[in-house]
């Protein structure tokens, strides 16, 4: 894989999330850190907000070992107990860290919408990762708590955070946490790498988007790469609606044939050289193909 997140650039992003937070801290927007995991685990995120009460982190790792730095980390930095910790869409870089933080004491909450997606992807994931993560890799699957199935506001820890309930995107369910004028993401914005196409549902995933421009973010935390401002909203529509049209252009129809699939790979990669991870819109590809070929299948 290339174009991976550098340690200098983990540190950047340290520094933009401290800089946001750090002028605006008070008792309704906390400060915000960041555990980024190496390579091997996908470079992720957890993001960490410090309440009055405790600490809440964003997201739980895809090996637990590193949730259980970003907890350290968190802790390290605030001198305050990780109380609660977040889940935002069902994806093992999010969620595999749960069972670990749970038994050290944290509450893991999600939507009930995510939490009911955990068990088919764990499975799916279980056996693309088992063998080469073991024995990091968890058996079982998580089993976060449900904080509901409709957009919330809760507190936790003194952290006030609006836990919007959002439909599919590049999972099948997601959860978009926004504390004050600030947003977390997971990987419906990816600025620093490809999209990760896997389920194909590109229409789905702008109109998240939209939903996302609609809370009036001036900061964007995504699930990895660079934290920035609502400009990374439209940089990630615009990706996203440049590999719609680069395989609409084929007039897609059946499956998707090995040398069309490098033609389309070689055109978006070209576009866009500098973003790490391509595999994630190569393994993607499929899935779009079949998607666009039953829009122009389905009668008008």
């Amino acid at each position: 894989m290339t174009s991976l997140i550098s340690k200098s650039q983990r540190a950047k992003a340290l520094c933009l999330a401290m800089a946001f937070f750090a002028s605006t801290a008070s008792a309704e927007v906390p400060r915000v850190g960041i555990y980024t995991s190496p390579p091997r685990s996908f470079s992720t995120a957890t993001y960490w907000l410090e309440g009055a009460q405790g600490v809440v982190l964003i997201d739980t790792q895809f090996l637990p070992q590193e949730g259980q730095r970003a907890l350290r980390e968190a802790e390290r930095s605030t001198g305050k107990k990780v109380t609660t910790a977040l889940v935002l869409h069902p994806n093992p870089d999010k969620f595999n860290g749960t069972a670990l933080m749970q038994a050290s004491g944290v509450q893991v909450f999600t939507s009930a919408q995510v939490a009911s997606h955990i068990p088919a992807v764990h499975k799916i994931r279980l056996g693309w990762f088992a063998q080469d993560y073991q024995p990091d890799y968890p058996n079982e699957a998580a089993k976060p708590s449900v904080f509901g199935e409709r957009t919330v506001t809760a507190d936790w820890s003194g952290v006030k955070v609006k836990l919007h309930v959002l439909g599919p995107g590049c999972s099948a369910a997601h959860v978009v946490a926004q504390v004050d004028d600030a947003v977390f993401v997971g990987d419906l914005i990816n600025p620093d790498n490809h999209a990760w196409l896997e389920l194909g549902l590109i229409d789905d995933w702008l109109r998240r988007l939209d939903e996302i421009k609609a809370m009036t973010p001036k900061r964007v935390f995504p699930g990895r790469g660079l934290p920035g401002g609502p400009e990374l909203i439209e940089r990630q529509a615009e990706y996203l609606r440049f590999v719609q049209k680069t395989v609409q252009a084929d007039k897609p129809s059946g499956s998707l044939g090995w040398l069309t699939k490098l033609r389309l790979q070689r055109a978006i990669e070209g576009r866009y050289p500098a973003l790490g991870y391509p595999i994630f819109v190569r393994d993607g590809l499929e899935a779009v193909w079949r998607a666009e070929a039953l829009k122009a299948a389905a009668p008008r």
